[in-house]
């Protein structure tokens, strides 16, 4: 990160496998102070603009650091002026070329984002402004949100559960409003404007834009409102428009991809001659507990929907999150061990309801209408009962997000537009959020200066970035200093599914530790009884 110089659970066992789990899930750092407008200060000014460091990776690098202020609400000619942080990492090199601006993924996570540099800092400024309502003075939270999700009625996906989360939204949204914020002007356009402002006041005339995922989408909507400023854009995990929700058809697919390369795995083969087959007939019957611990079906098809993104583990993660221990996962429920299962329903409380700002989220998400469609059933189609584990993660979206009072876009920019900015789009080819093919197939044939590269059997943007290094540096710094997509130094990378510990292995970890509290607790109180009764023994004696 940027460095300035500047409902109660009732089982002893659930309390605490969650107590630990939430000890290696979480961080905390010291709170950043607020930033707010200076006062006299402007639409478009950059103020304050000071020397600090920013550390990408391992390095730190001389940069400067600033308040952006700019409109609320653009439409409004009455607005209010809202603050964002500018982080600028000055380039290293004598004769830096045109900047590079990165645009995080998400919604709901800041853009101020520390991620290896590859080399690019050489001949490149590199430029973060923080995205409104995540960052700068105006943070979205929604607390009602979050506890809607953790008290939820029954499982995570019942009626019941997503009326709460929709009151929940709506609570919050409803809270924002009163407190003076102006949701109207937390929308993706109003997001591409700042970083416009921002290049503006940092006198650059052409930009090169660098993003992942939802940043995607922002980037080439900045390719169609502000062509004249771009020189070279890269694309990593590419969202066109209509992608925001995933489809049960489209994850039966993916589903089917896995059960391909698990047959061409020794390991994974011989656990299973079907591996979507297992899948499905383990969905269909799940089983209702581990031990004592009941087992949420909802929960599991949510963790998995959301651990099948990923390829590979991030180094250091303290949990299993990849698509191999999903595999594993329902592998072991299939041989009888469904102690995976039962982990990830308890662990839902500790990712989901935390996951995102989700006031962000649901702003950005609900200013491109992919949940408010009125032509379309999406409680039918999101839970089709023929599919394997149908779309749980958008159908948990869909129910949230009728709460939120949506302010869209224009209508141009739901719809793919033409482009001739040159543009890398670069995909992963078992990408369960971003899959390839809407690239190639709805975007790519509208850039006339575009080429995509697609990383065989590699997911979402964990897996871009924890993949063959000097492959990704080479590739990328060759395209924003010549214009040249060179994707020559990657090589085949088979898919792993040795997960280690995995979710069943973690799960018992927890119980053995559960086991060995009890133990000590026992004989804690065991030692003091004895010393009690030899005291009084004593005294009785006497």
């Amino acid at each position: 990160m940027q460095n300035t110089s500047v409902k109660p659970n009732r089982s002893v066992m659930t309390l605490v496998i969650l107590a630990v789990l939430a000890a290696l899930l979480t961080a905390c750092g010291p709170a950043e102070a607020p930033i707010s407008v200076p006062t006299g200060a402007q639409a478009g000014d950059l103020v304050g603009l000071e020397p600090c460091t920013f550390q990408a990776g391992d390095e730190e690098f001389a940069a400067d650091c600033g308040t952006l202020v700019v409109p609320e609400n653009r439409s409004d000619p009455d607005t209010r002026l809202i603050a964002l942080p500018v982080v600028r990492v000055r380039a290293t090199g004598a004769s830096p070329a045109e900047p590079i601006f990165w645009l995080q993924g998400g919604p709901g996570h800041p853009n101020v984002y520390s991620y290896p540099e590859d080399g690019l800092f050489e001949d490149h400024d590199f430029v973060m402004v923080g995205y409104r309502g995540v960052e700068g003075q105006v943070v979205l939270e929604c607390p009602e949100l979050s506890e809607a999700i953790s008290n939820a009625p029954g499982t995570p996906l019942s009626d019941a559960a997503l009326e709460g989360y929709g009151e929940g939204l709506a609570r919050c949204a409803a809270r924002l409003q009163a407190e003076g914020i102006d949701l109207a002007g937390y929308t993706i356009t109003e997001t591409i404007d700042d970083v416009e402002a921002a290049r503006q006041a940092l006198g650059y005339e052409r930009i090169n834009l660098y993003g992942e995922s939802y940043g995607t989408r922002l980037e080439m909507i900045y390719e169609w409102r502000y062509p004249e400023s771009l020189n070279r854009v890269a694309m990593v995990a590419v969202n066109p428009p209509g992608h925001f929700i995933w489809e049960a058809a489209v994850i039966d697919a993916q589903i089917a991809d896995y059960s391909n390369l698990c047959a061409q795995d020794a390991e994974c083969s011989a656990r299973t001659d079907d591996l979507a087959g297992t899948i499905r007939q383990v969905s269909r019957n799940m089983p209702d507990r581990w031990l004592f611990i009941p087992i949420d079906e909802d929960a599991v098809r949510i963790m998995t929907n959301i651990l099948f993104v990923e390829s590979v583990q991030t180094p250091g993660a303290p949990v299993p999150i990849f698509g191999p221990a999903a595999v594993d996962m329902w592998l072991d429920a299939a041989e009888g061990d469904a102690s995976g299962m039962a982990l990830a329903s308890l662990s839902r409380n500790l990712f989901l309801p935390n996951l995102f700002t989700w006031g962000h989220f649901m702003a950005m998400g609900t200013s491109v209408n992919d949940y408010l469609d009125p032509t379309r059933d999406y409680r039918t189609e999101l839970t089709p009962p023929d599919s394997i584990i149908a779309a749980p993660w958008s159908y948990f979206l869909w129910g949230a997000i009728q709460g939120w009072p949506a302010t869209s876009i224009p209508e141009e920019y739901l719809e793919v537009q033409s482009s001739d900015v040159e543009t890398l789009l670069v995909s992963g080819s078992i990408d369960f959020s971003t899959p390839p093919q809407f690239a190639t197939e709805e975007l790519l044939p509208y850039l006339s200066n575009g080429e995509q590269v697609i990383l065989e059997d590699i997911g979402h943007t964990e897996s871009f970035w924890n993949i063959q290094p000097e492959a990704r540096a080479h590739m990328i710094t060759t395209f924003f200093n010549t214009g040249e997509v060179d994707a020559s130094l990657y090589t085949y990378q088979p898919l792993d599914f040795d997960v280690g510990l995995g979710w069943s292995g973690l799960a018992k970890v927890m119980l053995g530790i559960l086991l060995v509290i009890i133990i000590i607790v026992v004989a804690v109180v065991w030692l003091i009884v004895r010393l009690v009764r030899r005291r009084r023994a004593t005294r009785t004696s006497s």
